[in-house]
């Protein structure tokens, strides 16, 4: 997102905001953990309700909740004694918790479809989350229902990353049925959840899928401190006959992290009971006496069933109790791939080891074997959490929603207040001081004109919203270009929207694989009903259509028509058979590009932000360059996408902007500082995907350590320390020319200049990528063991290139304007994907 420069003494702004805001927590983390009293919600009751060292505030009267869709429904029987009430709503309606401190929150939603005048078990809707620090939220239940022939609760639990604001929780019903929820928890989760060995673009989503206490019996919520139910393990036994249960006297020792020397790498000590209780440390599965002739080659396995298509987050328990200190050592495995060797470790000291299984199968195995490491011929579990990652989509741009939050406000101002006025006072002493060194720094700032807003219109007619005024008020005629696409035909194209045909989903709305009547594959984007009338959407619909009606370039996804009839906005784009570069750099089921072959990629991309920036349209800023908005056609020839953010002008106005838009990671901290948007901020924003090109992992990645979380700062870092080929992709290592290297992160890091007048123009950025692919294309041979990139920090041997712009940089038939291209090779515009799951606006 922003570059780090001179680490000793100067540390860029926007890196120490990000640091502050979504680290002050750490003062209040280092104190102990105590039993969490923030949010518990009694739904749809007037009454307040005490359940296991909890107390359930209604929510009538609770100043969380939106009022005015949803009713209150009892019990026509007796229940459980949180399950009497419920809160239903027949519209979208949110609760909102106010969220002071920076952390992972653990959000517990319950259901029960009680015997009541509704058939509960009939409703089918979604729930999402809106973290307003972030301005994205994600999507925690699909089309769900909690019809359950066992008539006991559904509880759903999440784990997810958020900062000081607040947090929406959105209920949305699908068609025509309604939503309904008992009970709900929103509380700060204990300092060592986050996990060790998980990376992601997003922030941490996480839905708990199984939680199994491995030993002993079923562990009851008011058995545990922040009240989780842990599963009896046997029913999970591959063969019963490889395991027997081992129980000791004694209580684990909480130290947290004082594990051996000779302990693997990743293991962390639990430091309290909060993590886990003791009566999961204080059992285990052990290997049975009688091990020989037995058909598993594990040992002992544990199988789950899970979705196919989802990544899961797994936690494993270990704490030896069975009295072999020093001695046992044993192997993990999960479907029959190595995961870790686990021990030796002192007695009675628990810790825990966080792995990510990827998707592709409907089980998860865990095993656990004896190592050849050891003569002790034993292995043991005590423990076993998994969850699923929920990566994407992200919800852009939370629901609009005119609610009155009525009753009484119950939230704790002065706890509240004091809990973090201590770190406040110190983050605006520092904020105060920057801004004022800020007020002598000189620089020049460019912003084109941003496109107006456009008058909405309410649904129910074939009226055009498109043909009323424009950004200067004038009819937009000029968009009449053949484009236009009848809603009937894009109904056709999809089967009516079918969702086996959905390819993609975001705040925006949902993209389609379709075919039109001419046999043209394309993606067809789909904006979100906008029943109220409010223009939600309309602004990026229209910027979209009028940037890509005036351009047409090899390396720009093209715009095949679009459908404003009634309240629709769809746009209609060329279909990429590829999908998206974050695809190919991070999808382990995809093959590893080659470094030739990113190369080619950020050439082609550069080029495409070169006409962008300096073509025929006059100047366009895009805004939101990012890996997934570069996407790839079926020779993998990279276009970029998405221009809903872009702005549009002649390069030499100043204009400030109110607004800071764009994706967190990507974002130029000077335009972040100073609102002055150029287009050296999409040059920023494209060295951070020079950096994912190389590294291969997420912009920004709140797993990691601090130092490592930013990759634009991390991989400046290294780089003025002379190790970024330490952090270069495995994959390619062996593959890239060290002067090649050399250049090429050279170039990112010039990108990267906290100064955007120290950043150079795209159509530099360009000739410099050109001149880094001819130096990889005729690299000197080298011996296997030399073509490395470890030399690429020493001295680097240039081979004999000409230091001239290549003829494409300078006059290249891609840069040329095609007004009114109906007539393209069609071979270079039938290929499109709008990005996929995970990846949509």
């Amino acid at each position: 997102m922003e570059s780090l420069h001179n680490h000793n003494i100067h540390i860029p702004l926007f890196s120490l905001l990000f640091f502050l805001f979504h680290f002050s927590s750490l003062h209040f983390l280092s104190l102990a953990y105590e039993q969490p009293d923030k949010y518990f919600v009694n739904c749809g009751s007037k009454a307040n309700e005490s359940l296991t060292g909890r107390v359930f505030t209604a929510d009538s009267s609770s100043g969380f909740l939106c009022l005015e869709k949803s009713k209150a429904v009892e019990s026509t029987n007796p229940s459980q004694s949180l399950y009497q009430t419920a809160r239903i709503f027949y519209n979208q309606s949110y609760y909102e918790f106010p969220i002071a401190e920076n952390g992972t929150y653990i959000v517990r939603l319950h259901f029960l479809a009680f015997s009541s005048p509704i058939n509960l078990s009939s409703a089918l809707f979604n729930v999402s989350a809106f973290p307003t620090v972030s301005n994205f939220g994600f999507k925690l239940l699909n089309n769900f229902t909690a019809k359950n022939s066992s008539n006991s609760p559904l509880i759903e639990e999440f784990f997810l990353a958020i900062g000081p604001g607040s947090l929406k929780l959105y209920f949305t019903p699908q068609g025509s049925s309604f939503a309904f929820v008992n009970a709900i928890e929103v509380f700060l989760a204990p300092s060592k959840f986050s996990p060790q060995n998980y990376s992601s673009s997003f922030p941490l989503v996480l839905r708990k899928t199984y939680r199994v206490n491995v030993g002993d019996q079923e562990i009851t919520p008011d058995n545990d401190k922040i009240w989780r139910k842990w599963e009896q393990d046997d029913r999970y036994l591959s063969d019963p006959n490889t395991a027997k249960e081992f129980r000791s006297p004694n209580e684990p020792h909480y130290d947290g992290g004082e594990l051996n020397d000779s302990a693997t790498d990743g293991f962390v000590g639990a430091d309290s009971d909060f993590v886990a209780p003791g009566l999961v440390y204080r059992t285990a599965k052990v290997m049975t006496d009688n091990t020989t002739g037995l058909s598993n080659p594990f040992n002992i396995t544990w199988s789950f069933s899970v979705s196919v298509d989802a990544r899961h987050l797994v936690r494993v328990h270990f704490c030896d109790i069975i009295g072999q200190p020093g001695n046992i050592v044993f192997n993990l495995y999960s479907n029959g791939n190595f995961i870790t060797k686990v021990g030796p470790h002192n007695l009675n000291w628990p810790f825990y080891y966080d792995f990510v299984r990827s998707n592709g199968s409907e089980f998860i195995n865990i095993s656990i074997c004896p190592s050849k490491d050891t003569t002790t011929n034993n292995a043991f579990l005590n423990g076993l959490e998994m969850l699923e990652i929920i990566e994407g989509p992200a919800l852009s741009n939370p629901p609009a929603s005119v609610c009155n939050m009525k009753g009484p406000n119950k939230i704790k101002v002065g706890l509240v207040v004091g809990s973090v006025i201590g770190g406040l006072s110190l983050i605006c002493i520092l904020i105060v001081g920057i801004l004022f060194g800020l007020k002598y720094r000189k620089a020049k700032r460019v912003e084109t004109s941003e496109w107006s807003p456009m008058p909405a219109f309410g649904g129910g007619s074939t009226h055009s919203r498109l043909t009323d005024g424009t950004i200067t008020g004038s009819p937009m005629n000029y968009l009449n270009l053949g484009l236009k696409i009848s809603f009937a035909e894009l109904q056709q194209a999809t089967n009516n929207f079918d969702t086996k045909l959905l390819i993609g989903e975001g705040g925006f709305g949902n993209v389609y694989r379709g075919t039109l009547l001419n046999g043209r594959n394309v993606a067809v984007k789909r904006g979100k009903r906008d029943e109220q009338g409010s223009g939600q959407g309309l602004p990026e619909f229209q910027t979209e259509i009028m940037v890509l009606s005036k351009i047409r370039h090899r390396h720009l996804v093209s715009l095949i028509g679009y459908c404003d009839e009634r309240s629709e906005m769809i746009l209609v784009y060329e279909f990429m058979e590829k999908g998206s570069l974050r695809d190919h750099l991070y999808d382990s089921n995809l093959p590893r590009l080659s470094w030739k072959q990113r190369l080619e990629i950020c050439i082609g991309a550069a080029r495409g932000l070169h006409y962008l920036h300096t073509g025929a349209a006059g100047g366009i800023i895009h805004r939101d360059v990012k890996s997934t908005n570069i996407l790839l056609d079926e020779n993998h020839v990279a276009k970029v996408a998405d221009f809903g953010l872009s702005r549009s002008g002649p390069l030499d106005e100043t204009h400030v902007s109110t607004n800071v838009k764009g994706t967190f990671g990507y974002l130029d901290p000077d335009y972040i500082m100073s609102q002055q948007l150029t287009e050296k901020s999409d040059v920023f924003s494209f060295g951070v995907v020079l950096l994912e090109v190389l590294c291969a992992r997420p912009a920004i990645d709140t797993m990691l350590p601090r130092d490592q979380m930013n990759l634009a700062e991390w991989g400046m870092l290294c780089k003025k320390k002379g190790l970024l080929e330490q952090i270069v992709d495995s994959s390619i290592k062996n593959q890239i020319d060290p002067s090649s290297f050399r250049n090429f992160s050279e170039t990112a890091e010039k990108c990267l200049q906290e100064d955007a007048n120290d950043r150079p123009a795209m159509g530099d950025v360009l000739w410099d990528l050109e001149y880094a692919f001819q130096l990889q294309q005729t690299a000197k041979h080298r011996e296997p063991h030399e073509d490395s990139t470890a030399n690429a920090s020493s001295a680097f041997v240039l081979p004999n290139v000409l230091c001239f712009p290549s003829v494409s940089s300078t006059i290249n038939i891609d840069d040329l304007a095609l007004p009114g291209d109906d007539e393209l090779d069609t071979t270079e515009v039938e290929v499109f994907s709008q990005l996929r799951v995970g990846d949509a606006r």
